[in-house]
């Protein structure tokens, strides 16, 4: 990932709104979630729903499916794995990073 790829990542998820549909869509996995779905959970109106969907899925975060006349938002892993390798780039002073199985956080040695 480049740093201007990064960079619109980042902004796409610098909003709370987007942030709160991004993380509900995660957490529902290969599933995925219908814009009424996520209207229904966090209580967006439509229009303003579809500008924060657009710009989750121009930054690439989400993968759209048409199923009959419904739309299905997913959570596109290659891009937020792209972004935690990149976040991650050169941790720990360039040394191996092991994850701490007690706290799931990364501990540098």
């Amino acid at each position: 990932m480049k740093n201007i790829d990064a960079i619109e990542v980042l902004l796409a998820l610098g909003q709370e709104s987007r942030l709160n549909i991004f993380r509900l869509i995660v957490q529902r996995g290969e599933a995925g979630l219908t814009p009424s779905q996520l209207i229904e959970k966090l209580g967006i109106p439509n229009a303003t729903l579809s500008f924060h969907l657009k710009e989750l899925a121009k930054a690439k975060l989400l993968l759209v499916e048409r199923q009959s006349r419904n739309l299905i938002y997913r959570p596109n892993p290659k891009q937020i794995e792209s972004l935690s390798d990149f976040l991650m780039d050169n941790c720990c002073g360039g040394k191996s990073c092991s994850p701490s199985v007690s706290k799931k956080k990364v501990v540098c040695p």
